[in-house]
């Protein structure tokens, strides 16, 4: 699952340079964190996260999701993710 959210991600947005943050896979631009993927098997969760930082521009009004649980990727996830990120470094 990281290696196909790894992909889109840097597809999606190759400003973003991927590092580790805390162990896990984190994309940063311009040497801030904009997004990070946590594994479910590192915290025994039953879901992996994509978690966007306070630098994402993912503003929508006065409450929007930094965060969203993944069970699977698919073809409509992926697209999603792409979405995001692509709207995160806008």
């Amino acid at each position: 699952m990281a290696e196909r959210v790894h992909a889109v991600i840097t597809a999606s947005a190759p400003a973003l340079a991927p590092k580790l943050w805390y162990g896990m896979p984190a994309y940063a631009l311009d040497g801030k964190i904009v997004c990070h993927f946590q594994p479910a098997a590192k915290f025994k969760a039953r879901y992996a996260t994509l978690g966007f930082s306070d630098v994402a521009k993912l503003d929508e009004g006065t409450m929007w999701a930094a965060g969203f649980a993944l069970t699977e990727v698919t073809a409509a996830v992926e697209a999603r993710i792409a979405a995001l990120v692509k709207q995160a470094v806008s």
